[in-house]
């Protein structure tokens, strides 16, 4: 890649990652209408690093609480259950409603990764959970807080997860959606889909980092850390912003947004 693809690519995945626009159908575009080469496993590498700082960062605080409070639990005597605080219980929750992701992942990633990367299928993914995104946003009751999480809701949440496996469906779009449906308001759901974003960007960091360290590398380190740095900058704004103007704009502008880029992607496939 040359340093304007490389910081095209790079904040295209930082401000892709936690819009519910879906970051495969955007990082589809470039090869397909320009012939950009494919940025390989460094860079990919490189950029989850880059997000995954970001959303840490975002929620330092309640990141920090979450894994203190988990971590205490554990110590001191009695059941485990009365050193229950509503930081290690909100760890719990992201730790169920990751399971589903990571179990489909590990029985279907060959047929993920053969079958289900066409144009098409991004397309029609595009399509189909942007306007799932709309109806949930108009029809959900937005009277629950993230206070009120229950395992159940947790992991109807991580199910939902589990679809955004299908390239084009968005992951932060679809978490998103399964809390508006269950009647959560936009920032409790729009928070609880950022917290989930963790677990799930280190597992696949670390898989894309055992492939690197199996395959090598010619990426240069000066290449790797743009990557890094340019997707941390873009992916702590968007957050910031998205959080910011959500309670404002809803969730249409997102959707029209991919009803665009979904029938532009068609008319790729159909071309």
């Amino acid at each position: 890649m040359d340093w304007f693809q490389l910081v095209a690519l790079s904040l295209i995945q930082g401000l892709t990652e936690f819009l519910p626009i879906s970051s495969s159908a955007h990082l589809i575009l470039p090869s397909q209408i320009l012939g950009w080469p494919d940025q390989g496993l460094a860079f990919d590498v490189a950029v989850h690093v880059g997000t995954l700082a970001a959303v840490v960062m975002a929620f330092r605080r309640e990141v920090a609480s979450i894994v203190a409070g988990w971590f205490g639990q554990f110590a001191g005597s009695g059941p485990l259950a009365t050193r229950q605080t509503d930081a290690s219980w909100l760890g719990w929750m992201v730790l169920l409603a990751t399971l589903p992701a990571v179990i489909v992942g590990g029985l279907f990633n060959d047929l993920i990764e053969t079958s289900l990367r066409s144009s098409l299928v991004i397309a029609l993914a595009t399509l189909g959970f942007g306007l799932l995104l709309w109806w949930a946003d108009v029809r959900g009751s937005r009277s629950r807080e993230l206070a009120s999480l229950t395992l159940k809701a947790a992991l109807i949440i991580g199910l939902f997860q589990a679809l955004a496996l299908i390239p084009g469906t968005s992951r932060s779009g679809i978490t998103i959606t399964a809390a508006l449906l269950l009647g959560f308001d936009r920032q409790s759901s729009a928070r609880f889909s950022f917290l989930l974003s963790i677990p799930l960007i280190v597992a696949a960091g670390a898989l894309k980092g055992l492939e690197l360290a199996e395959a090598g590398t010619d990426a240069t380190l000066h290449d790797v850390l743009l990557g890094a740095g340019l997707s941390f900058i873009a992916a702590l704004v968007c957050i910031k912003l998205f959080l910011a103007a959500l309670d404002r704009i809803g969730m249409w502008p997102f959707v029209v947004y991919r009803l665009v880029l979904g029938v532009v992607l068609l008319g790729l496939w159909l071309a």
